[in-house]
């Protein structure tokens, strides 16, 4: 996922905590089945996440300033490509599939 500029950019004061962000990960990685390697946050010039073949999940420090609508979008995509390596047709479809049902599911924040 290509980074690029965000208009809801928030201060560093308002950043999610690294743990709370890993154990965000974690949950969805339960929920989608997967089970990541590794899991790192460090700052990332060009993309907001990478997921390598071998489960390793990197993650941008600068997500963490993001908004929880978009860390989540960023986090399943990721977690996908632990089914799926690429983005081809069945890629998109359980993204959509499981970005949708993330409006509704218990993970995300109540309103």
């Amino acid at each position: 996922m290509r980074k690029a500029a965000s208009s809801e950019w928030q201060t560093l004061e308002q950043a999610v905590p690294i743990d709370l962000f890993r154990a965000e990960v974690t949950a969805w990685a339960k929920h989608l089945e997967v089970s990541p390697r590794e899991i790192h946050i460090r700052p990332m010039k060009c993309k907001w996440a990478s997921c390598s073949s071998r489960g390793r999940l990197t993650f941008d420090t600068d997500l963490l300033r993001q908004p929880a609508e978009f860390r989540r979008e960023v986090i399943i995509h990721e977690l996908l490509h632990l089914k799926v390596p690429n983005h081809g047709k069945v890629f998109k479809a359980l993204l959509r599939a499981y970005l949708e049902s993330a409006k509704t599911s218990v993970l995300t924040e109540s309103k």
